[in-house]
């Protein structure tokens, strides 16, 4: 009888990571487009882009020839003609070549179920281990990752070409729900499981936790680990300050968004309830 309630015991908290997660979560019940260039933004925090890169995106033509555009003065702005290099344009704004109005590029939302070994660098565009080959020829427009998984992590990543949205997403100070799937180098002791829950200080901050729990029917090496912080490595340095070293790290759950019916280097194109979502948070 006594080893029938240890196990019911080390049963308590865990969570099959196969399912959704939960609406609410609590401390007990945690249950492409084809590239011929490197992809580049330009954008101020105000949300303007200089005029060469609209036309470019738009599909007139490059940057460089867009310059020659502009100084030949056959570009308006909103009625006005502009000769000005360097100026810069607003998403509102009505611009025209020729006569012609010119409109920027299709919102584009896509989710990818990122491998490990594939890199997020812009630097490494063009290269196999890029996840920009995992989405190259979804879509005509250029595509830019959401934040960032480091090479050796794997799960949810979000590509748009709405620079306002991703600023909003990936902005430190925002809290955007994660959930990690993590596998570590020993077995997790339940009093350092406690211990991030009473939430740890690290960096001489304090990095307060939703929930945490061993994953069930699994080793207690696996861990479920649900958060809003958006300080970079987090999920990574909470295990790490206490002794443990990171083997794995999947994300499954992004700010409403899962892994569900989206295999290993696969990816899909948001709903228009999807992005909506994203766009309340």
């Amino acid at each position: 009888m006594r080893n029938s309630r240890n196990n019911k015991s080390s049963e308590k908290g865990k969570r099959n990571f196969d399912s959704p997660p939960p609406k609410k979560y609590g401390r007990k019940n945690f249950k492409s487009k084809s590239f011929s260039e490197k992809p580049k933004t330009q954008k101020s925090d105000d949300g303007s882009m200089r005029l060469n890169q609209f036309l470019a995106h738009a599909g007139i033509c490059s940057r460089r020839e867009a310059d020659k555009l502009i100084e030949a003065g056959v570009v308006q702005v909103n009625g006005k003609g502009i000769t000005q290099m360097g100026y810069r344009v607003q998403e509102t704004d009505i611009v025209k070549f020729n006569g012609r109005t010119i409109k920027s590029d299709t919102k584009r939302y896509l989710l990818l179920n990122k491998a490990r070994n594939y890199s997020t660098r812009i630097d490494d565009f063009g290269k196999k281990t890029s996840v920009f080959e995992l989405i190259k020829g979804a879509c005509k427009e250029n595509l830019l990752p959401v934040g960032k998984l480091d090479k050796n992590h794997s799960g949810l990543l979000l590509f748009t070409n709405d620079d306002k949205l991703s600023r909003k997403l990936s902005h430190p100070e925002h809290e955007m729900k994660k959930i990690y799937h993590i596998s570590l180098d020993k077995n997790l002791k339940s009093i350092d499981l406690k211990k991030i829950k009473d939430t740890l200080k690290i960096d001489d901050s304090l990095v307060p936790v939703d929930s945490i729990s061993y994953v069930m029917d699994k080793e207690k090496t696996e861990i479920g680990l649900e958060i809003k912080s958006g300080k970079k490595q987090i999920a990574k340095k909470i295990f790490e300050h206490l002794g443990y070293r990171v083997l794995k790290l999947d994300l499954v759950f992004f700010g409403g968004l899962t892994k569900k019916n989206l295999s290993r280097k696969e990816y899909r194109f948001l709903t228009t309830e999807e992005v909506n979502l994203l766009k309340r948070l």
